[in-house]
């Protein structure tokens, strides 16, 4: 019978939209399966033996059925794709002790906004701290730190961030500027980004970034008003208005690519596949709906009581994109982005976004935070652009950070889709970089659960295709 080391979760079952699936979760491979073979699939991981299997089921399926699906299954345990062993826990050691460099800034740009969302993490853009914008010099800084810090590595990222970046615009440029200049010295390659809330984007801001922004975030919440009750400007005024027209220029301007409308549902909008497929509606084709993460205390807060019907809600939306997608009016919602056939490196499945290591913020006059999500506090602040890294035991604490160190994770099937989750939301709940915040590990999995089975429908759909062609 098939050998399992207890303690980490190596296969994950679930029925979806009329389909049994079988996650092997240490390769990766997805099995979709009739019934008896998902029986007999689940009395395996429970070690049960052969004749106890038989016993089991014979009330079910016949003995032929049951005998005929575990050779399967030893078929696709010897073929690697069923029941495998976890080969990068022998990383770990090797992870721990790698070698970083920095590849991508998150510069603040701007510590203030004209708007006044609601849940803004940021508090309207003051960060815990006070209105600021940065300026050439500190950005100029931040850029030779980053060329410094990247060894040799060939392509770096900044994003232009804030509060809103728009409101200083004239630095953005000068910055990119200042960054095309550097990649013929240095021999380094810049991918610029944005994000924005619209209020200020005109079409010489849209041709600027249509020419040097890798990737333009758009800030949208859905429809009216929902938008409008979270995102007012500071009179109280929604901005809805003002910024939808400007946003489908925009995306048209980009060929509806390189962009995503990214919005933030709430406890106010618990219905937010609505908002999905609004935007659907107006004719954006690349969307991104994140959970609101906040305290317990504030009204607008995700808590647990809410995650049967924000699973509904999943389980809507993933019906009605493939609805879309076999009528030729598909589009792409972030979180349902999977990739089946490769996925990203050993060390990207076990670290995720690489907050404090390769990735660093950058507040307005310079200093230097693990992440966005960490700025302001004290206790996270690295070091500064004029000095470099003056505490790299920030850097050691999230470099042994990991899928490994999280006992939650070890139990989960998504880990390697999530690589272990938010640092920042870990902390902020419990206040440690090796946790993981609950509410959001439930919508992780539940949203994994629903690309793999878009992805076992449209494999489906392309199956038929070409046995009718």
């Amino acid at each position: 019978m098939v050998e399992l080391e207890r303690g980490f979760t190596v296969i994950h079952q679930y029925r979806n939209n009329g389909y049994n699936i079988v996650l092997d979760v240490n390769s990766g491979s997805v099995h979709v399966v009739d019934d008896v073979v998902y029986d007999v699939v689940a009395l395996l991981e429970k070690q049960e033996s052969k004749e106890t299997i038989l016993a089991s089921l014979k009330d079910k399926y016949s003995e032929a059925d049951i005998t005929e699906s575990m050779e399967e299954c030893s078929a696709l345990k010897a073929a690697g794709v069923l029941f495998t062993e976890d080969v990068y826990k022998n990383a770990v050691l090797d992870f721990k002790a790698r070698k970083t460099v920095v590849k991508a800034l998150c510069l603040h740009i701007a510590h203030d906004c004209n708007l006044a969302c609601r849940y803004c993490f940021a508090e309207e853009g003051e960060y815990h701290g006070r209105r600021a914008l940065m300026s050439y010099e500190v950005g100029k800084k931040a850029l030779d730190f980053l060329i410094a810090n990247s060894g040799s590595r060939h392509n770096l990222e900044v994003d232009f961030f804030g509060g809103e970046p728009l409101m200083n615009w004239q630095v953005v440029k000068d910055l990119v500027k200042y960054g095309r200049e550097q990649e013929k010295l240095y021999d380094k390659n810049f991918r610029f980004t944005l994000t924005t809330n619209g209020v200020l984007l005109n079409d010489e801001i849209m041709e600027f970034c249509n020419q040097e922004m890798g990737n333009v975030v758009l800030s949208l919440d859905g429809r009216q008003e929902v938008h409008d009750r979270m995102r007012p400007f500071r009179n109280g005024k929604g901005s809805y208005d003002l910024v939808v027209p400007k946003f489908r220029k925009f995306a048209d301007s980009r060929h509806q690519e390189r962009y995503y409308v990214r919005g933030t549902f709430t406890r106010n909008n618990l219905d937010f596949s609505r908002d999905v497929l609004h935007f659907a509606d107006l004719g954006f084709q690349q969307i991104s709906i994140e959970p609101v993460v906040a305290a317990p205390e504030e009204p607008y807060s995700i808590r647990e009581e809410d995650l049967p019907q924000i699973f509904e809600e999943y389980d809507r939306l993933a019906k009605e994109m493939i609805r879309r997608e076999k009528a030729g009016k598909g589009f792409t919602f972030f979180h349902f982005m999977i990739d089946l056939t490769g996925g990203p490196c050993v060390y990207k499945r076990m670290s995720g976004c690489g907050s404090g290591t390769e990735y660093l913020a950058v507040t307005p006059w310079g200093d230097l935070y693990p992440c966005h999500q960490f700025v302001g506090q004290e206790e996270f602040l690295m070091g500064n652009v004029d000095e470099g890294i003056v505490h790299p035991g920030i850097i050691d604490e999230f470099k042994a950070c990991n899928v490994y160190t999280k006992e939650k994770c070890q139990k989960c099937f998504a880990r390697y889709y999530c690589s272990g989750g938010c640092a920042a939301n870990s902390y902020n709940f419990h206040g440690t970089i090796n946790d993981a915040y609950d509410i959001g590990c439930e919508m992780q999995r539940k949203r994994v659960e629903c690309a793999i089975m878009i992805k076992a429908a449209l494999a489906e759909q392309e199956e038929e295709k070409e046995d009718n062609e």
